[in-house]
């Protein structure tokens, strides 16, 4: 690696072949982190997903009512493809940092889940928005230049390296090691 904690642009690139080789129609859910406060984590061996809050107790939800700001349930929920994060920090413990609520080895990519596409996971089921999901200056910041760029890059949006927006459709409970099916 080209540093303790970022990854270089060579080593991104490099790991492109492992990121095309996820599953596209029936992955798993790796890893489930509810964001109780601004800067705050906690990983989750269980999660409720609820029609009005997305995941429940996250942030998403009362930061915007507490704001006054309207709800967009377009963006409930973020999800972020395990083989990516995997890549940008190999040291599990740090993927957390990058801010999604679930990490899932599934083909995230534009062409495989357009818009409107519905996935069962555990007791749940979600449907992808419209709402790019892109990286911002606290993913640079905690991952590296090269991996915002990464992310971000034009010519590799539709993979959606840096994850997808989604919304609950069907309420119910996710739990580490579920499956996750395009429907």
């Amino acid at each position: 690696m080209s540093s303790d904690l970022h990854v270089s642009d060579a080593e991104l690139e490099a790991g492109l072949p492992e990121i095309r080789r996820a599953p596209e129609d029936e992955g798993v859910v790796e890893l489930i982190v509810r964001r109780p406060a601004e800067g705050e984590r906690e990983v989750l061996d269980e999660g409720v997903l609820d029609l009005e809050q997305g995941l429940v107790g996250d942030r998403w939800w009362s930061s915007a009512r507490s704001r006054g700001e309207p709800v967009n349930t377009g963006t409930q929920l973020t999800l972020m493809n395990a083989r990516v994060i995997g890549l940008i920090a190999p040291d599990r413990e740090r993927w957390p940092l990058a801010g999604d609520q679930l990490y899932v080895d599934l083909d995230l990519g534009l062409e495989n889940l357009p818009p409107g596409t519905r996935l069962s996971l555990g007791s749940a089921i979600i449907e992808v928005a419209d709402e790019p999901h892109t990286g911002c200056a606290k993913f640079s910041a905690r991952f590296g230049s090269a991996a915002i760029r990464f992310v971000n890059a034009r010519d590799g949006r539709h993979l959606r390296p840096r994850g997808m927006n989604c919304r609950v459709v069907v309420p119910g409970t996710v739990r580490t090691g579920d499956a996750i099916r395009k429907l």
